[in-house]
């Protein structure tokens, strides 16, 4: 045992260490960087569709308050124009007055109902 731990000392102070990994540490390089590039052009993506939902809000908020503006506007004629409508206007455009036709119904009180043969 002890013949082996000595050759095995003697062996690790024998070894002449070399850097034969440059291959290696290219590719982790270039994988690196190539990681880096990815993640940068992701963060411009991820900034620009920000930027353009932004400008996008901008432009639905404006065309919102146009739209709101509108329907204010709509609504004043509608007002202006309710207050001349009368029996003799709609008559003079050919509405007819309708005649009212409520549906009833008999209450079950009234209603004779079969005797149970149970």
């Amino acid at each position: 045992m002890r013949q082996a731990a000595l050759q095995l000392k003697t062996r690790i102070e024998n070894v002449n260490i070399m850097n034969n990994n440059i291959e290696i540490q290219s590719v982790i390089l270039k994988v690196m960087l190539s990681l880096i590039a990815m993640l940068a052009l992701w963060y411009v993506l991820i900034l620009g569709n920000m930027v353009f939902n932004i400008v996008e809000r901008n432009a639905l908020e404006k065309r919102a308050v146009s739209l709101s503006n509108e329907v204010g506007d709509l609504e004043l004629s509608y007002l202006s124009i309710s207050k001349d409508v009368d029996i003799s206007m709609s008559a003079s455009m050919g509405f007819k007055e309708a005649k009212v036709i409520f549906a009833t119904r008999k209450s079950l009180g009234t209603l004779k109902l079969a005797h149970n043969e149970i």
